[in-house]
C-alpha cells in the first residue's frame, strides 16, 4: 500500500499527485484549490481590515488592507488612489493591498469616507 493510499500515513506532498489533503487520500482525486482571478470577488464579513506587517521584508514595515469586497479591477484602482494620496509605492498580492510605510490612521480615515467599515487589526 502506497503512503497517499493510507489513511494513517503523514504525508503531505507527493511527487505522484502533488499535495495531498483527506479528500485526496479517500476518494484518490487531486483537489482544486480555489485560485484568485481578476474577476473574482473574496467573499468576506464585510470588514476591511488595515495592519501593518514587517515579517520577511528585513523590517521594512507595510500597511496590508484586506477584505475590500473589489474584484481585480476596482482593487486596482483603489489601490492606484490610495498609492497617489499617500505618496507610496504597493502592490495587490491575492485580493490584498500592501503598501510601503505605515499609513494605518490615513487610511482608516479614508477609507471610512469611502463608506467601507474600517477596523484595525493587529498589533
Amino acid at each position: 500500500m502506497s503512503a497517499p493510499d493510507n489513511p494513517d500515513s503523514r504525508l503531505v506532498y507527493s511527487t505522484e499527485c502533488g499535495d495531498i489533503s483527506h479528500d485526496c487520500r479517500t476518494t484518490g482525486k487531486n483537489h482544486a484549490f480555489p485560485k484568485f482571478t481578476k474577476n473574482t470577488i473574496i467573499k468576506n464579513d464585510g470588514i476591511v481590515r488595515v495592519s501593518r506587517e514587517t515579517k520577511g521584508r528585513k523590517g521594512k514595515g507595510v500597511t496590508l488592507v484586506t477584505g475590500i469586497p473589489l474584484n481585480h479591477t476596482g482593487l486596482a484602482e483603489l489601490a492606484k488612489e490610495l498609492k497617489r494620496k499617500l505618496g507610496a509605492g504597493g502592490v495587490i498580492k491575492n485580493g490584498t493591498i500592501e503598501l510601503q510605510g505605515d499609513h494605518r490612521n490615513v487610511l482608516l480615515a479614508e477609507l471610512t469616507r469611502r463608506g467601507f467599515t474600517v477596523k484595525r487589526s493587529g498589533g
